[in-house]
């Protein structure tokens, strides 16, 4: 009989099962330095990807970061053709009073304004934002791209729920049916990067179900590097660059192979 596909396994647990990384990994987050210069290193051939079509991204930060933490990305992204933009709402400290609506009047004000849909990328707790989101506006959402974002197991799965719990004033776990929300994937293509190396938030936490418009991007990166992590950001190029409507999941064939794995929907 033919072996499964490793990440089949992934689904066969108990999403409330899931524990946060080990001190190991945890301690292996002091890498994203390194990811930094291997972005700089990388940028000539990361040039020569194919140029984007000139429509809006929106990138979300993570728990306790601000828009300086994605400059590297939305410069990248600018330099390919995109027009990105940043929340412009300060320190993320989860969803405060009236966090998501100026969000989603930024979505719906770019959309307007280019008069096609926006692609939103979030990092981390910012994903939660671009999927939920992409819920409540689905014709207003190109695609969804999260990076290393926790949306299945239980909210305790991570080395951050505390400082979560500390800035943001809300218990992780307390509604069970916001985490079943959570869980639910956004109605257009949506990417899930992740790593099982990350250091803060349970790999699996960011592994959806196979689906027609969802797949998942494994990339050897850190939590805190992923958003400047080349690896990342070449996928990221990559899934910007499908045609509205044509969208079809990574591929990693040829080169690629060595680099990432993913999983077919």
């Amino acid at each position: 009989m033919p072996k499964p596909h490793p990440e089949a396994l992934s689904f066969e647990y108990h999403p409330d099962d899931l524990r946060a990384p080990n001190a190991f990994l945890l301690m292996l987050e002091g890498r994203a330095p390194w990811e930094w210069a291997a972005l700089l290193a990388s940028l000539p051939w990361m040039r020569s990807l194919p140029r984007g079509d000139g429509h809006p991204v929106i990138v979300f930060p993570g728990l306790g970061a601000n828009d300086v933490t994605t400059v590297p990305l939305r410069r990248f992204l600018d330099g390919l053709g995109y027009v990105t933009h940043p929340w412009r709402q300060g320190f993320n400290f989860g969803p405060r009073k009236g966090v998501l609506e100026r969000a989603r009047a930024d979505i719906q004000a770019l959309f307007e304004r280019h008069a096609q849909p926006v692609s939103l990328i979030g990092w981390s707790l910012g994903g939660i934002y671009a999927r939920e989101l992409a819920k409540e506006l689905p014709d207003h959402a190109r695609c969804v791209i999260t990076l290393g974002t926790p949306f299945t197991g239980h909210p305790r799965a991570t080395n951050a729920w505390r400082f979560y719990e500390m800035v943001s004033g809300h218990s992780v776990g307390a509604d069970p049916a916001l985490i079943e929300q959570i869980r639910r994937t956004p109605p257009v293509p949506t990417t899930s990067i992740y790593s099982k190396s990350d250091g803060i938030v349970a790999w699996r936490c960011s592994v959806m179900e196979p689906a027609p418009l969802a797949e998942n991007i494994e990339v050897h990166a850190s939590h805190v590097g992923m958003g400047m992590n080349p690896l990342a950001l070449f996928a990221i190029a990559d899934r910007l660059a499908q045609p509205p409507g044509q969208w079809k999941p990574f591929e990693a064939t040829g080169a690629r192979r060595w680099f990432y794995r993913g999983q077919k929907p």
